[in-house]
C-alpha cells in the first residue's frame, strides 16, 4: 500500500475556502454547478485533495515526526480508505485534540483522524463514519506515587487530555479525583514525572511507548468498547461518509485493516468484528452507524 502524507500550513484551509467559494459564486448557471460537482464530488475543501486534521503525540494511532511528517495506524488506515475513495492527495495538520472537533464543524478540515471514539455527545457537533477501532483506557503512574489502583485517586491529582474520552470517563467515574487537564499527552506525562499529578488516564495502545521511555508502571486497564474510533466529518457530508464507510469495509474484508492492526499493535487483543467475515468465530457486535 502506498501512503504518502503531507504536512502543509493550516492557512492553506483558508485560500482553499475562498477558492471554493469563489467558484460556487460564479456557478450560477445550472451546467456550470452541475460540473463542479462532477469535479469535487465529496464537497472538499479544495477539489482532489482531502485536509485531514490529526494529533501529533497519540502514537501509536497518529503521531509526527521532527520534520512533521505523520505515521501510525489511524493515519496509515485513512490513507488506504481514502485512496479507496479515489482521493490520491491526502493533506495531515497537526491540532489539539480539544479544538479538533470544531476545526472539523467549522470546515478547516475535511476528516479528523486521530483514534476519535463515537458518541452521541460529539454527533452534536460532527458526522462520524463507522467505526474502526475499540480498546481499553488505561491509568498511568509512577512507582512511587502511591497509586496502585482507582480506588487510590480520591485526594490525587489526575492528568486527562482535555476533550477526550478518557477525560469524561474521569469525570463520571472518578469523582473523588482532581482533575489536571493538559493539552496533550506529552505534557501530561512531563507533569506525572515531576509529581505535578500522581496518575494519568490515556489509551491502553498509547501507554506502551510512555512505559518503556520513562519506566513508568500501568495501574489498571479498562475496557472501553462502547465508543470505538471514527472518522469525524463535517455534518452533511453524505457522500464523502458513505465513500469512507464502503472504503472501510473494503479495507476490513481484504484483510488491510487487520495487517496494519498487526503491525502497530503486536500482540494486542484483536477486536473480532474488525476482521474478514470468514475469519470471525462468533457474531461481531455491529459497527454503528453515524
Amino acid at each position: 500500500m502506498n501512503i504518502r502524507t503531507t504536512l502543509r500550513p493550516v492557512i492553506a484551509a483558508a485560500a482553499g475556502a475562498a477558492a471554493l467559494l469563489s467558484l460556487a459564486a460564479c456557478s450560477s448557471g445550472g451546467g456550470q454547478a452541475a460540473s463542479s460537482t462532477e469535479d469535487n464530488p465529496y464537497s472538499l475543501i479544495t477539489p482532489g485533495e482531502i485536509r485531514v486534521g490529526s494529533v501529533g503525540d497519540i502514537k501509536p494511532y497518529a503521531f509526527a515526526d521532527a520534520d512533521g511528517k505523520f505515521s501510525g495506524f489511524d493515519i496509515e488506515l485513512f490513507t488506504d480508505v481514502a485512496e479507496r475513495a479515489g482521493i490520491d492527495d491526502v493533506v495531515f495538520t497537526g491540532q489539539d485534540f480539544s479544538s479538533l472537533l470544531a476545526a472539523v464543524a467549522n470546515g478547516q478540515f475535511d476528516v479528523g483522524v486521530a483514534a476519535i471514539g463515537i458518541t452521541d455527545e460529539r454527533k452534536q457537533t460532527v458526522d462520524f463514519s463507522d467505526g474502526y477501532l475499540a480498546g481499553y483506557l488505561t491509568l498511568l503512574s509512577t512507582k512511587d506515587s502511591g497509586v496502585s489502583s482507582r480506588d487510590d485517586l480520591a485526594g490525587n491529582r489526575l492528568g486527562v487530555v482535555q476533550g477526550t474520552l478518557q477525560e469524561a470517563y474521569a469525570v463520571k467515574n472518578f469523582p473523588d479525583a482532581e482533575l489536571v487537564r493538559f493539552p496533550d499527552n506529552n505534557t501530561a506525562i512531563a507533569a506525572l514525572n515531576n509529581g505535578t499529578v500522581q496518575a494519568h488516564f490515556l489509551d491502553y495502545e498509547s501507554t506502551k511507548a510512555y512505559i518503556e521511555q520513562y519506566d513508568l508502571v500501568s495501574v489498571e486497564d479498562i475496557p472501553s468498547f462502547d465508543a470505538p474510533a471514527g472518522f469525524a466529518l463535517k455534518k452533511g457530508n453524505d457522500e464523502l461518509r458513505e465513500a469512507l464507510n464502503e472504503g472501510l469495509a473494503e479495507a476490513m474484508e481484504d484483510g488491510t485493516w487487520k495487517e496494519l492492526y498487526q503491525k502497530w499493535f503486536p500482540g494486542s487483543p484483536m477486536p473480532e468484528q474488525y476482521l474478514p467475515k470468514a475469519e470471525q468465530t462468533s457474531t461481531p457486535t455491529p459497527a454503528p452507524e453515524s
